[in-house]
């Protein structure tokens, strides 16, 4: 592995955009030859990606038109569906075949969180995963990871044997305290685990900023794009082996191989840049809590609220309708605090709010955006 930037197919081109299984079979060839033509081998899919399609989209496209010591390829465990060790063995056997190979170079529990852990060690998912790298169906086994770095230092102290973690690294989360991305790297980093990174454009969110910002980017680089900022930050941290991001078109491809060939760390400057990016990017949220967490304490329904904040801007700042990324934070949050829709109401928190925020009536907007949001589509 030479170069640490991977196609993640979570986003394949489509000829219907309302239609998440019409590929557009023509570009994503050409896409694929491209990309490992400039010298990338890293693919990372998933069961539930496409709905449940984008496995077999990857078969035809990559694994029949190329060698098998061309490419590298990841899937994942879809942790909700299963409900036994055996439904566990037909899915890792159903996605041998559906990607058309013999193993996999990395396997993933996908989108562990506080629920899914349990789920996990109810059913020894950690364990199937070690019996198929013990049989060489598996090379690498690790996890990805949406939750708190107290529940990941928890699993990774468990859980020595993964080889890996694959963690939601960008500049607008590294300090959400919702995400908390700084964090979970410094736990993967204490346990001594290489990090693949997802979402390092938030979805495409970090790829159209606001225009104040995309002006501090151009006027030091003018032939930097936009998301090579976003890029480059998450390839730029410590013990980060692989950044993912999902394309759609030849024109991303082929920006995003030009500088990820010959990668280059951000700069001190570019690092300061990105900074005063972050500050425009927040003025522009649409609730302005600074998380100073004097609202959370004798909440009677003991609700999250600060981060419930965070990951509601972070959903109003999204270029698409796709907040599933918020919403898998949302829900592991909720499971262990009380929803935004349990708020009664009894506005203790708003005389201790220091910015005077109308919380109870803010709790309302992040209960319709996430009490009642699917994150998504189930299989048919």
């Amino acid at each position: 592995m030479d170069k640490k930037f991977g196609f993640g197919c979570m986003r394949l081109p489509l000829l219907d955009p309302n239609d998440q299984t019409s590929f557009d079979t023509e570009t994503f060839n050409k896409m694929v030859d491209t990309f490992l033509e400039k010298g990338f081998t890293y693919f990372d899919t998933a069961y539930v990606y496409h709905g449940y399609r984008s496995e077999d989209a990857v078969r035809e496209s990559l694994v029949k038109r190329h060698q098998r010591n061309e490419f590298e390829l990841a899937t994942k465990l879809p942790m909700r569906d299963f409900q036994s060790a055996e439904d566990m063995e037909r899915i890792f056997n159903e996605q041998l075949e559906k990607c058309g190979v013999d193993y996999f170079d990395y396997y993933l529990l996908h989108n562990i969180g506080v629920n899914s852990y349990k789920k996990a060690c109810t059913f020894d998912s950690f364990g199937v995963g070690l019996r198929k790298k013990q049989e060489g169906k598996i090379k690498n086994f690790g996890m990805s990871f949406h939750d708190t770095p107290e529940l990941l230092d928890e699993i990774l102290s468990v859980h020595p044997e993964l080889d890996f973690v694959q963690l939601q690294i960008n500049y607008i989360d590294w300090e959400n305290p919702g995400i908390q991305s700084r964090r979970c790297h410094e736990v993967a980093r204490k346990h001594g685990k290489p990090i693949i990174v997802m979402e390092p454009c938030k979805g495409g969110n970090l790829a159209l900023v606001p225009e104040k910002a995309k002006k501090l980017m151009k006027e030091y680089n003018p032939t930097a794009s936009v998301p090579s900022w976003a890029i480059r930050f998450a390839a730029s941290q410590e013990g980060v082996m692989m950044v993912l991001s999902g394309m759609n078109t030849m024109e991303q491809l082929l920006d995003n191989t030009s500088y990820m060939a010959d990668f280059k760390p951000l700069s001190k400057k570019e690092y300061k840049i990105i900074g005063q990016v972050v500050n425009i990017i927040n003025e522009n949220t649409a609730i302005p809590c600074t998380s100073c967490r004097y609202c959370e304490k004798g909440c009677p329904q003991n609700i999250a609220i600060p981060d419930y904040f965070a990951l509601y801007n972070g959903a109003k700042r999204a270029v698409t309708n796709n907040i599933s990324s918020q919403f898998i934070y949302y829900l592991n949050l909720s499971a262990k605090h009380g929803k935004a829709g349990d708020c009664i109401s009894c506005k203790q928190c708003e005389s201790a709010c220091p910015q005077h925020l109308k919380i109870t009536e803010l709790l309302k907007d992040v209960s319709a955006t996430f009490d009642v949001t699917p994150a998504f589509p189930t299989k048919k």
